[in-house]
């Protein structure tokens, strides 16, 4: 799948549960191959299970599971 990186641009982050994580501040890249690797997230809301850093959630991105008009997550699916 081939997403500008402009269009994910500030989009809200949420939950597959419907929990409002922030808005989408930075991504990480494998510059090797071009993949997504983190989400780097401001928070909105205090998630506990989330990873945090620098109070930056860091959100895997093989937990999305949608980046249409949010980009959603697959909580399930982080390392915890």
């Amino acid at each position: 799948m081939r997403i500008p990186v402009r269009s994910l641009s500030r989009k809200t982050v949420v939950l597959t549960d419907g929990t409002v994580v922030g808005a989408l501040y930075n991504i990480t890249v494998d510059f090797k191959t071009g993949a997504l690797v983190n989400l780097i997230v401001k928070p909105l809301n205090e998630i506990p299970e989330l990873r945090k850093e620098e109070n930056m959630y860091i959100i895997p991105f093989t937990a999305v599971t949608s980046l249409k008009d949010y980009i959603v997550v697959d909580k399930g699916k982080l390392r915890m």
